[in-house]
């Protein structure tokens, strides 16, 4: 695979949505993973910076823009660096509707 890009299971578990490697290919398998808006079941389809990924998670939806590749499973706030979370600008538009 190029090197700007990576696979979908290994980006999402060095991300860390994904305790491991194989429930994050269980999640993209099992169709909760979209990709630039299409929705994919193949774990090793390749994602790139500046793709947009959506996580449909058990009680919410991450929507997540990829803002780097992975070249290992770090700590949280390396793993942070990775993606820019989409949703923040929609939590924003709520609070600010609740300062009234």
């Amino acid at each position: 695979m190029r090197e700007d890009r990576q696979r979908l299971d290994k980006w999402l578990w060095f991300a860390r949505f994904a305790k491991t490697r194989t429930l994050a290919a269980k999640l993209v398998t099992s169709g909760f993973v979209r990709v630039n808006g299409q929705r994919t079941d193949n774990a090793a389809k390749a994602v790139a910076v500046g793709d947009v990924v959506t996580i449909a998670l058990a009680r919410t939806t991450l929507v997540v823009r990829v803002e780097g590749l992975g070249e290992r499973r770090g700590p949280a706030p390396e793993a942070r660096l990775l993606y820019a979370d989409l949703n923040e600008s929609d939590r924003t538009l709520v609070s600010d509707g609740d300062k009234g």
